[in-house]
């Protein structure tokens, strides 16, 4: 080929990657506002993948109607009774503040019992410190009741575009997990065929996803579901009035490392002890350390198994993270995000050590 057909070429193939990069950018503009409903209905298309692929069996290869069977049961067995179980947290959130707006803390007795039950040293530094006044506690109550009255009042009046704005996004990702159950393998061949990158290193990243996707959704969310389940249960014993809402509290905490559901039971049952509740309290603390604390040990390495590739301070510190980025839904993304990552890095060392002629064992193994 002569020089300036070479050339040619060059300026062809450039002017093509730049409209692709152009387009590609204006694609992901035009559907970002609807990026977390396709996050989530991405998700639900590969965790239900192995139902479809039972119906498609089932009904001798028929794709549409194995994908529709497939999204009612979907519906049916998980979408509707999560959506019955959230009006009803939202009903006890809502008497919850009724109740204690029309029945105000006697933070002066609670202050007195809990102060009474300190050693004389921390007593000693409380009284220093000024928060022994309860004129001056009531004025930081107040001060974060205002604060807090305010936010809820914010929500409020956004609660009705909101809720058009829920059912909107809720059709369009019934409508979407359709079609990723449908065409969700074609798609993923599509673009795996497509990456500019070796295909053993592109089916290495996608099992990688997959495999993250399954551990985060299958794993912690079947650990949360149990611990919220447990934890409810024990704070409708104890006679919390707003259990359901604790146990979904717990549900969500539960995927956070670290923090966890002792972040609900913990401050209940030292609320309970303070306010002289005693067997109520140790009965909280006690199931929740030794009963709900103990589920994650237990079901977590019969479901994904214990080592899942990423160390727990990185799920952590991602976890958080994507959750300060993107909200709710950085509990999916860090943790994919770190996931990736390692990867990546796991096999450009891979490939640096093959070229030198010492490729790790596990590595070859692998090749």
């Amino acid at each position: 080929m002569s020089q300036p057909s070479r050339r040619t070429s060059g300026l062809q193939k450039g002017s093509f990657l730049l409209i692709l990069a152009t387009v590609s950018i204006i694609m992901a503009s035009v559907v970002w506002p609807f990026a977390t409903t396709l996050l989530w209905s991405a998700l639900a298309a590969v965790m239900f993948q192995p139902l479809y692929r039972r119906m498609l069996r089932l009904l001798g290869g028929r794709r549409n109607p194995a994908a529709l069977l497939s999204l009612l049961i979907i519906f049916c067995a998980v979408l509707a009774p999560a959506l019955w179980i959230g009006w009803m947290v939202v009903q006890e959130a809502v008497q919850l503040v009724n109740f204690l707006q029309a029945n105000p803390l006697d933070l002066a007795k609670v202050y007195a019992r809990i102060h009474a039950a300190l050693p004389a040293a921390a007593q000693h530094a409380i009284d220093n410190s000024g928060w022994a006044s309860l004129s001056a506690i009531q004025a930081r109550v107040q001060k974060l009741l205002l604060e807090s009255s305010g936010l809820i009042a914010q929500q409020a009046v956004s609660f009705g575009g909101s809720a058009l704005g829920f059912v909107l996004s809720f059709l369009l990702a019934l409508y979407i997990v359709f079609f990723l159950l449908r065409d969700g393998h074609r798609i993923g061949e599509i673009i795996l065929e497509s990456v500019p990158i070796e295909r053993d290193i592109a089916d290495r990243l996608a099992e990688r996803f997959l495999g993250i996707v399954r551990a985060t959704i299958k794993g912690t969310g079947v650990v949360g579901i149990v611990q919220g389940t447990l934890g409810g249960i024990t704070l409708a014993i104890a006679g919390i009035s707003w259990a359901l809402l604790g146990g979904v509290l717990m549900v969500i905490l539960s995927i956070i490392p670290v923090i966890g559901t002792v972040a609900v039971w913990g401050p209940v049952g030292l609320w309970l002890l303070a306010t002289g509740a005693l067997w109520q309290g140790l009965f909280v603390l006690i199931t929740g350390f030794v009963v709900i604390s103990s589920v994650d040990n237990v079901l977590r390495p019969i479901l994904v198994g214990r080592d899942t590739g990423i160390p727990d301070w990185i799920v952590l510190v991602t976890t958080l993270g994507g959750i300060s980025l993107v909200g709710f839904s950085g509990i999916v993304l860090g943790p994919l995000a770190a996931g990736l990552f390692l990867a990546c890095w796991s096999i450009l060392r891979e490939q640096h050590l093959a070229a030198a002629g010492r490729l790790p064992a596990d590595a070859a193994s692998q090749a």
